[in-house]
This record gives C-alpha cells, sequence and structure tokens, in this order.
C-alpha cells in the first residue's frame, strides 16, 4: 500500500524531487529525516510530517500509514 501511494504521489501536485525527498525522509530514522527535509528546503507544519510544503507554497499531504508501521494489520504468511 506504501509503495502505491509513493508511485502515484507526484500526481497529486507538487515537484517530483519534493515527493522522493518525502519518501526518503519517512523510511529513514529521525536526524536524517531531519537533514534530508531541511536539505530539499521542506517546511514541516505537523508533529507528524503530514503535512508539509515546498518553497513554493505547495502542499504535501502524507498519510500516517507511509510515515510509520501500521500495528493492526495481520502479515501474510
Amino acid at each position: 500500500m506504501r509503495d502505491e501511494f509513493w508511485d502515484t504521489a507526484p500526481h497529486y501536485g507538487g515537484q517530483k524531487e519534493i515527493w522522493d525527498a518525502l519518501r526518503a525522509a519517512a523510511e529513514a530514522d529521525l536526524g536524517l529525516a531531519r537533514a534530508i527535509v531541511d536539505s530539499a528546503g521542506i517546511i514541516v507544519t505537523s508533529d507528524d510530517m503530514t503535512t508539509c510544503y515546498d518553497e513554493r507554497g505547495a502542499k504535501y499531504d502524507l498519510p500516517k500509514y507511509v510515515l510509520s508501521e501500521p500495528t493492526n494489520l495481520i502479515k501474510d504468511e
């Protein structure tokens, strides 16, 4: 489900480079995530990174399921 979101995210608007940086930040540890966000010029307006803006003012909404592992799903085996 995460891959599907990231594959289609650029179609929601904004720049592909920012979406790529957001994906890298979402999949990194906290220290690296901050460095990625800062170097890409991303402005995070929520504590959990669900709402971000680029330097041009484009809004990027991230669903919570791409930011953390879901705890209420059963894994396929």
